[in-house]
C-alpha cells in the first residue's frame, strides 16, 4: 500500500479507521467515552470536527484541519516543526488508546490498520453527504434498525442545544437549520458521491 500524504493545514478530510483484521476496537461501554476524551486532547489541537461516528470495529470523522495560524496551545517542538503535525497528533491519538487497551485487556500489538484513511473532501456536495453517511453508518452496517438510536455518533450532539465541541453551528447552516438536518438525514445518501470518500467502508 503506498503511503499517503500527510494532513495538510486547512483542507477538510474524512478520516476513518477499523480494528487491525476487523478486531473491535470497542470492546465495552467505557471504552467509546475514553477514547474521545483522547481524540479531544489530540485532535482539538489541530482539527475542528463536524461529524463522527465509532461503531465496535471501525470508526469514521469529519474533520477540517485548522489552519496553522489558528493553532493554539503549541508546544516549542511543535510549532518548530509544524510539518505533519496534524498527522502526528492522529498517529498519537490511535498509540494512546492502542496503549490503554493493551494494557486494559491483555492484548499486544497494533490496533488498528495502517496507515489510517483520509480522503480529502473538496465540494460542498461531498460535505453534506458525508455528514448524512456518516450518521447513517450504523444503520448500515446492521448494528440498530434506526441511526438515531446509536449513542455513539454526533447526531444527537448535532440536534441538541447544550455545549459541544462540535462545528454545529456550521453544520445546521449548511443544512438550512435543524429541520434541514433532519429532512437530509431521512433522504438516500448518494452512494456514488459516498464511494470515492469511503472507498474501504
Amino acid at each position: 500500500m503506498s503511503t499517503p500524504l500527510p494532513l495538510q493545514f486547512g483542507k477538510y478530510y474524512h478520516i476513518y479507521s477499523r480494528g487491525n483484521n476487523r478486531e473491535n476496537l470497542f470492546v465495552e461501554e467505557r471504552n467509546y467515552p475514553y477514547f474521545m476524551a483522547l481524540y479531544a486532547k489530540y485532535i482539538g489541537l489541530v482539527a475542528d470536527t463536524y461529524a463522527y461516528c465509532l461503531l465496535r470495529n471501525h470508526f469514521h470523522f469529519l474533520v477540517r484541519i485548522k489552519d496553522f495560524g489558528e493553532l493554539r496551545g503549541l508546544n516549542p517542538r511543535q510549532r518548530a516543526n509544524p510539518d505533519g503535525l496534524p498527522s502526528r497528533q492522529f498517529s498519537n491519538l490511535f498509540n494512546a488508546y492502542a496503549r490503554a487497551l493493551n494494557r486494559a485487556y491483555g492484548r499486544s500489538g497494533a490496533l488498528f490498520q495502517r496507515p489510517f484513511g483520509r480522503v480529502e473532501v473538496v465540494s460542498q456536495a461531498h460535505l453534506l453527504q458525508l455528514v448524512a453517511y456518516i450518521h447513517r453508518n450504523p444503520q448500515k452496517h446492521g448494528f440498530v434498525d434506526d441511526f438515531r438510536d446509536w449513542p455513539y455518533s454526533s447526531y444527537a450532539a448535532l440536534m441538541a442545544s447544550g455545549p459541544t465541541r462540535l462545528m454545529r453551528a456550521d453544520v445546521l447552516a449548511w443544512l438550512g437549520g435543524e429541520q434541514g438536518f433532519i429532512d437530509f438525514h431521512q433522504a438516500t445518501v448518494n452512494e456514488g458521491q459516498i464511494r470515492e470518500l469511503a472507498p474501504e467502508d
